[in-house]
C-alpha cells in the first residue's frame, strides 16, 4: 500500500511542471493564429480588393517556381535583403499587402508580414487566412 501512495505522489509532483507550463502557455498554443483578426483577410475579401492589393509569397523559393497567385512578389526570410528591394518599387500607400505562406499553420507570411510592418513600415499588411491551401481551394 506504501508503494501505491508513493507512486501517485511521484506522479502528482512529476505533473505539477506540466500542468504549470499548461496554464502559462494556454494563449500560445502553435496550432492556433497569433495574428489578430484585424490582420487577417479571407481569400473572398482579398479578392474584392482586386487591383488595390499587392500579393506576397512567402514560402520558400521552390514552392513558389511551382505555383503562385497570378501576380504575387516572392518575398521570404531565407533571401529577405535580396527579395524586398525588388518588391518596394511596385509598393504604392493606396495598396493593400497580402502575405501568404503554405497553410494556416504557417508562420512564414506572419513572420513576413510582421517584418513589412516593421522593418520597412509598410501600412495596410494583412496575412491571408488559409494561406495558399485555402486559395486553391477556391479557384
Amino acid at each position: 500500500m506504501r508503494a501505491v501512495r508513493e507512486g501517485l505522489l511521484l506522479i502528482a509532483l512529476a505533473s505539477l511542471p506540466a500542468i504549470g507550463e499548461g496554464i502559462y502557455f494556454r494563449d500560445k498554443i502553435s496550432w492556433q493564429s497569433s495574428i489578430p483578426a484585424s490582420e487577417l483577410v479571407t481569400v473572398d475579401q482579398a479578392r474584392a480588393w482586386g487591383d488595390r492589393a499587392i500579393w506576397i509569397d512567402a514560402r520558400p523559393d521552390d514552392e513558389y517556381a511551382r505555383d503562385h497567385i497570378p501576380g504575387a512578389f516572392s518575398l521570404n526570410e531565407d533571401h529577405w535583403n535580396e527579395l524586398l528591394p525588388q518588391f518596394l518599387p511596385n509598393w504604392s500607400p493606396e495598396k493593400k499587402i497580402i502575405v501568404y505562406c503554405s497553410a494556416e499553420s504557417c508562420n512564414a507570411a506572419r513572420d513576413v508580414a510582421k517584418r513589412l510592418r516593421d522593418d520597412a513600415q509598410l501600412k495596410d499588411v494583412f496575412v491571408l487566412q488559409g494561406g495558399w491551401e485555402e486559395w486553391v481551394k477556391k479557384r
